[in-house]
């Protein structure tokens, strides 16, 4: 069974260092082989805050900025959140952009990948979780956290991993493998 992963960079914001991050996970997570996976870049779907006319449960969109990014999710089996921490929580983007949309997200696996100062983005996390489940997203525990990542980027930022950063992809992409195969299943079930 082919499992498709959308590794989702959450912040738009100029000067960020996401976009480095979430390369290193989607080349990651190709070589592991679990997945087709796709880097997905919030900030190329260009969401202004949420302005659809009608409730994103009836799927009745009015933009070309929200059908792709309705596109961009339903395609996916499985989730990986490249997600710095804004302020003890989530980055204005990430919650904008889950808001847009209601089916796309059901019945599929999350997981994380986090950046900050000393806690790693472990406190945007935790709220991110409580807001996946709202959206019947499974947010699994196994996930790669990245205190102090300015240490692991070069005068280009591109962030070069440690050992722990690619022994926790490891756990964390296997995991995901496992919880997207049998929701995917459950989806076709109906």
């Amino acid at each position: 069974m082919s499992l498709k992963l959308n590794v989702i960079v959450c912040s738009t914001r100029p000067g960020r260092v996401g976009i480095s991050i979430g390369r290193w996970f989607e080349t990651y997570a190709k070589a592991h082989g679990g997945f087709e996976t796709e880097l997905v870049d919030l900030a190329d779907f260009n969401l202004p805050v949420y302005d659809e006319p009608h409730h994103p449960r009836l799927r009745n969109y009015q933009h070309d900025h929200t059908k792709a990014w309705s596109a961009s999710v339903e395609s996916a089996d499985a989730f990986v959140f490249v997600t710095p921490e804004y302020n003890y929580g989530p980055p204005p983007s990430l919650v904008n952009a889950m808001n847009y949309l209601v089916h796309e997200w059901a019945n599929k696996a999350g997981g994380f990948v986090s950046y900050g100062g000393v806690s790693g983005g472990l406190r945007a996390v935790q709220a991110e979780k409580l807001m996946l489940t709202s959206f019947k997203i499974m947010p699994l525990p196994e996930q790669v956290t990245i205190p102090m990542f300015p240490q692991h980027l070069d005068a280009e930022k591109n962030f070069t991993p440690n050992d722990l950063h690619e022994t926790s992809a490891k756990a964390l992409l296997d995991e995901l493998a496992r919880w997207a195969g049998a929701l995917k299943t459950m989806r076709a079930a109906g």
